[in-house]
């Protein structure tokens, strides 16, 4: 039993050995990278009634993850006709400051579909009810048949990550829930 123990130990020892020998092997082939780029993280947020919603968009379009929260499909509507957008969709944070070089990572924590477009300002989306009596904003234009906006989308539960982002402001809101806002400040 003990030469059956050793033999094990053995094995799984030189096992690890040759991992490790590959891992090593492996990291001689990357390019160094003293200092990674860093990552902020902006979060999208709504709380989609999946009732209501799915009955007029289709099923399985709203997938609230809210717990005890939920806003129905009418309510939203009748919200933003009251210039008092739900504040249930929205970015997190309001306001983010990074260096040149990091990475935007926009992650949709929502129940539906949003889209994360850069605006020279912001203004109204591609649905005119839920615009509050804003003009739409030229960037968002003609809904998801711009090309422009179709890339901009970011479906619930995924994630989208924007590079290269110069120095100052920029901004950017949700096409569809023009309230969504937030102002990237890159220094």
């Amino acid at each position: 039993m003990m030469k059956t123990s050793l033999g094990k130990v053995g094995l799984l020892a030189g096992g690890l050995m040759f991992a490790g020998g590959l891992i090593l092997a492996g990291a001689a082939d990357e390019p160094e990278q003293d200092n990674p780029p860093s990552v902020a993280q902006v979060v999208a947020l709504d709380e989609c009634d999946p009732t209501t919603f799915n009955a007029m968009l289709g099923p399985d379009f709203c997938k609230n993850v809210a717990l005890g929260s939920a806003t129905k499909f009418s309510d939203l509507f009748q919200k933003a006709a009251d210039r008092k957008p739900d504040p249930g969709w929205d970015f997190e944070p309001d306001i983010l400051y990074m260096k040149k070089g990091t990475i935007l990572d926009v992650v949709d924590q929502g129940g539906e579909p949003h889209t994360f477009t850069e605006v020279v300002h912001f203004g109204g989306g591609f649905i005119p009810p839920l615009n509050g009596g804003e003009e739409t904003v030229h960037e968002c234009a003609d809904g998801f048949s711009n090309l422009a906006v179709a890339r901009t989308r970011i479906l619930q539960g995924s994630h989208t990550q924007i590079t290269g982002l110069s120095k100052g402001e920029h901004l950017f809101q949700c096409c569809i829930h023009p309230w969504m806002r937030v102002k990237v400040v890159v220094k």
